[in-house]
């Protein structure tokens, strides 16, 4: 039987191909992708700004189901049973456990985390993207069953987008009672929002689409910030310290992807709070930064990439508990067939559409 996997030829040129469907190796698993998402990172690849990825397969939010199991694998990393069928989410990266970083404990660094990502379609297993009708889940590649009541439309974006934000405030150590101020309200930003409110925060938003900020309020947010209201570096600061007994937040969180963000970041914060950075990844973009600010502030950086590989668990329990809390299943609000993708992605990048999320059924399309 084959499969189809959408490729990426050149910069905002997609094609479609065609590959057997692989069998597993030992300890990996082939999944029919259900339904995978538009990430802010498959964007930047899409217009060409990776430094080293300009072709090849897109995609890494997703949720699926056990098309086939490799020897040996009879449970998820939290040692739950899994069987064929079974809606499985995957960390989109691999931990080998044996590398300099992981020896270290430092698991997002692996030094193998992507070596499946750069592989063309044409190499073994094919399917190293989840924009396809199939995905390869290699063995060191965790992976976690889907609670029964998470349905895949949150769940597809719990491996990226809930799981980094997770991580992050976890690392910043964000407690009762702090303020947090978060650049950026897309799908990084509202599930921030949505953790951040259950570790009891105050929370602050700031975006420049209304309705992105309306959204915000849904997912949390005590407080929204207009960019076009609040159209300075210097009202915006003034406008933080207004809600937070003009010291500034005790934390902040980047997650726009704009170079700018960063820059102006500090200014938000109080003296001595924390900064979390984690949507600016592309290299090569720069911003003017004040040092000597941050300096005398005390602020402390600290930027983050990936995730430690359990946090996919911790996410679709987050999911599990609150999905009647918050709208998750509204965060999409662009669906497509997989015979779109690339409109999806053309959308996505003219910021028509915020979330955009593609299916590979057309009846799992649905009005939100």
């Amino acid at each position: 039987m084959k499969g189809k996997v959408a490729v990426m030829s050149e910069p905002m040129k997609m094609e479609v191909h065609e590959y057997e469907i692989p069998e597993p190796e030992k300890g990996a698993i082939v999944l029919n992708v259900s339904r995978t998402n538009v990430c802010g990172s498959e964007l930047h690849i899409w217009k060409g700004e990776h430094p080293t990825k300009k072709k090849g397969v897109l995609g890494h939010e997703m949720v699926g189901t056990v098309y086939k199991l490799g020897e040996n694998v009879t449970t998820d990393y939290a040692a739950r049973p899994i069987n064929e069928g079974d809606r499985i989410a995957a960390v989109y990266f691999l931990t080998c456990r044996k590398c300099n970083f992981c020896r270290r404990g430092n698991f997002p660094l692996c030094e193998k985390a992507l070596t499946f990502w750069g592989k063309g379609p044409e190499e073994f297993p094919h399917f190293h993207g989840t924009f396809g009708s199939h995905y390869y889940v290699h063995p060191d590649q965790y992976f976690y069953k889907v609670p029964d009541n998470v349905p895949d439309i949150a769940a597809a974006s719990a491996n990226c987008a809930l799981s980094q934000v997770y991580f992050g405030l976890d690392k910043s150590g964000l407690s009762y009672g702090d303020s947090v101020v978060i650049q950026g309200a897309g799908g990084l930003g509202l599930n921030a929002a949505a953790v951040a409110k259950e570790k009891g925060a105050k929370v602050i938003i700031i975006d420049a689409v209304e309705s992105r900020l309306e959204m915000a309020k849904q997912f949390g947010a005590d407080h929204v910030i207009n960019l076009k209201q609040y159209d300075t570096v210097e009202k915006r600061a003034e406008a933080v310290r207004e809600l937070t007994d003009r010291v500034g937040a005790d934390l902040g969180i980047e997650l726009s992807g704009v170079p700018a963000a960063f820059s102006e970041g500090i200014h938000l914060i109080r003296s001595g709070g924390k900064y979390v950075t984690i949507g600016n990844v592309s290299t090569g973009k720069y911003t003017d930064f004040d040092p000597g600010l941050l300096t005398r502030k005390s602020i402390q950086i600290i930027p983050i990439v990936r995730y430690d590989p359990w946090y996919l668990d911790k996410a679709l329990t987050f999911l599990s508990k609150n999905i009647n809390k918050y709208p998750f299943i509204k965060m999409m609000d662009g669906v497509f067939e997989f015979s779109s993708i690339q409109e999806a992605l053309d959308r996505s990048v003219s910021r028509e559409v915020t979330r955009a999320s593609i299916v590979m059924e057309a009846s799992e399309i649905v009005t939100l």
